[in-house]
């Protein structure tokens, strides 16, 4: 074969250091748009990006030359920089280490983007740490929760 033909999707979910709820709503749309332009700098193509003030999701496919650590780490390391810039409320902005990470087939993009749109409404009856816990055990994911 001459050729690499690709089609990964991602959904990743990272919080904010300590669970803080610091992204403003003034700030959240310009976040999410950042992110989606750090996306495209790595040739990854982003679906859907949303969240609420303690975390954030990004339903994005994955390149095909970089792994899912890499580009997570560079979506919080890039947006955590230009978080900072956007003035006091900021300065001391930064991500929690880790993320999760989860693989969506083809038939179940729409479903996440949707779900990823509801995030405030979702987030009125559940906390993130049960929104999390849940993705973990849905996508057969061991974890300890003293590292949650």
């Amino acid at each position: 074969m001459s050729q690499s033909f690709v089609k990964f999707y991602a959904h990743i979910v990272f919080h904010t250091k300590y669970s803080r709820d610091i992204i403003k709503a003034d700030t959240e749309a310009e976040l999410y748009s950042y992110i989606g332009g750090i996306l495209k700098n790595c040739n990854s193509i982003p679906l859907k990006i949303g969240g609420i003030e303690d975390h954030v999701h990004v339903l994005c496919t994955l390149p095909k030359t970089m792994s899912l650590a890499d580009l997570t780490e560079e979506i919080k390391k890039s947006s955590s920089k230009w978080i900072k810039s956007k003035g006091q409320a900021y300065t001391s902005f930064y991500w929690q280490p880790g993320y999760g990470g989860f693989s969506v087939g083809w038939s179940q993009v729409e479903t996440v983007k949707n779900y990823i749109s509801n995030q405030k409404v979702h987030h009125k009856k559940i906390t993130f740490l049960e929104e999390y816990k849940t993705l973990l055990d849905e996508n057969g994911v061991e974890y300890d929760e003293r590292y949650l």
